[in-house]
């Protein structure tokens, strides 16, 4: 694996801890790791970072996985290379011994300027390139990167990194779905009234301006992954749990998905104020350094989208996402349509049933009317919960592994892509012509007061 952007942040941060984590297992025993980068970085740098980002994993492996990260350290090399330059990425990757996979943990305008590059010099078969979102910056860009991908390798050997699309998140919302008799059924129109996604924060900027004043919660959160859990919960069953079938059913339901007009009622943002979160002090977000306060940075979004298919007609999909908030929430919440008719008699309150399935924790809990205790015609509210399955590996090992597999299961297909962008660019150009006014939030809060997303927090919380 040659991993492009090796001194960057992501690299440490998230990035070789992933991997490490993958090959503590005794997966991959003969994987060599490759850093490049346009830092002049000493051996002693990067063995450094290497040391560092996988201790953690050292100390939880068992021998053989052992002995993998002790070699891996004492083998892994830096380069120093600019890969925009002729010749020089071509010349670094037919220098390792092959199969190589090149991750680009690079910004996307970079990205793009390496893969032309790649185009003029060629690529030996078998090369597997590895791509963070988001994937392009817009439909256009999109669309312009996959026809120079196509012009390098397969789109089967193309993997577009969604690491909030783990293996374990994927398979407990299709187990949930598929193997429930209970629920299936259930699962549509004339049942369930909405279906909310909600992402929501406690983190600040944290220093992060460069990339996030010019991108924003809608482009950062929503574009990128939220709706790919949107189609998850939308699909229709695919006849097995291959690439194609999966990969499939995903991108058929977002070709069906759009956020109707007009968007000063389906779509809101805001941005948060001075506040506190907890103990920290968290300034202005037009305040904080970096930040150009003119571009209107939404750092907290909500788009409500339209599933136009037989199953989903009527239904709102609700994606919400922010920073800055008063506590992290993540999780999707199906709500069932009230019951026909309640028998006269009873007393309390008939609230509809809810199903909420986490992501980070994975947990489930189902939301119902029950009667009592004591009186047996007052009707009270329980949540049955349990633990969902966790992965035993972090959500970039899980992805990395199908990169070293060549298993594209939870890789973002490239029409699929391009159609997230299709969905959001007419918001984004909405919001970028003031169609749609930027709300403020107090840091610390559940977010802009009228919103009925935020009351709902401030009620269940």
């Amino acid at each position: 694996m040659l991993i492009l952007g090796a001194s960057g942040d992501l690299t440490g941060r998230l990035l070789l801890p992933g991997l490490a984590q993958l090959l503590a297992t005794g997966r991959h025993p003969g994987l060599s790791v490759v850093g490049a980068g346009h830092e002049d970085w000493s051996a002693e740098q990067w063995s450094q970072r290497v040391h560092e980002a996988t201790g953690k994993a050292s100390e939880g492996a068992d021998t053989a996985g052992r002995q993998t990260l002790e070699r891996v350290r004492a083998e892994s090399t830096y380069h120093q290379a600019d890969v925009t330059a002729p010749g020089v990425l071509s010349g670094l990757i037919a220098s390792l011994e092959g199969p190589v996979a090149v991750y680009f943990a690079l910004p996307p305008r970079i990205t793009v300027l390496a893969c032309e590059r790649l185009a003029e010099d060629g690529l030996a078969p078998g090369t597997r390139l590895v791509m963070e979102k988001p994937f392009g910056t817009g439909g256009e860009s999109a669309a312009e990167l996959n026809a120079l991908l196509r012009r390098l390798v397969p789109e089967q050997q193309v993997f577009r990194v969604d690491h909030f699309l783990g293996k374990g998140t994927v398979l407990n919302i299709l187990g949930l779905r598929f193997a429930n008799r209970i629920l299936e059924p259930v699962w549509n129109r004339d049942h369930i009234e909405k279906v909310e996604i909600v992402f929501d924060e406690d983190l600040a900027l944290e220093g992060r301006a460069g990339y996030y004043d010019g991108a924003g919660a809608l482009r950062d959160m929503i574009q990128s992954h939220l709706l790919h859990i949107l189609a998850l919960l939308a699909i229709d069953v695919p006849a097995a749990l291959h690439e194609r079938d999966l990969r499939d059913a995903i991108t058929t339901a977002l070709r069906s998905a759009r956020v109707p007009e007009p968007f000063s009622a389906s779509t809101r943002r805001a941005r948060y104020t001075a506040g506190a979160i907890g103990e920290r002090t968290v300034p202005d977000y037009a305040a904080e350094p970096g930040v150009d306060p003119a571009r209107g940075t939404e750092t907290l979004a909500e788009i409500t989208v339209e599933v136009e298919s037989w199953r989903w007609a009527g239904v709102p999909f609700v994606l919400r996402s922010g920073k800055g908030l008063g506590s992290r929430r993540k999780e999707a919440i199906v709500t069932f349509r009230p019951v026909p008719h309640l028998p006269h008699g009873f007393r309390g309150t008939d609230s509809p049933t809810r199903l909420r399935i986490g992501f980070g924790p994975d947990t489930l809990e189902l939301d119902v009317d029950v009667n009592g205790p004591g009186d047996v015609l007052t009707l009270n509210r329980v949540t049955l919960d349990a633990d969902l399955n966790a992965p035993d590996l972090l959500p970039y090992g899980e992805v990395l592994e199908g990169v070293l597999d060549g298993d594209p299961l939870l890789s973002v297909r490239g029409d699929t892509a391009e159609d997230c962008w299709r969905i959001v660019e007419p918001v984004l150009q909405a919001w970028a012509a003031d169609e749609v006014p930027l709300e403020d939030y107090a840091a610390g809060s559940t977010g802009p007061a009228a919103w009925a997303t935020s009351q709902r927090e401030r009620d269940e919380g």
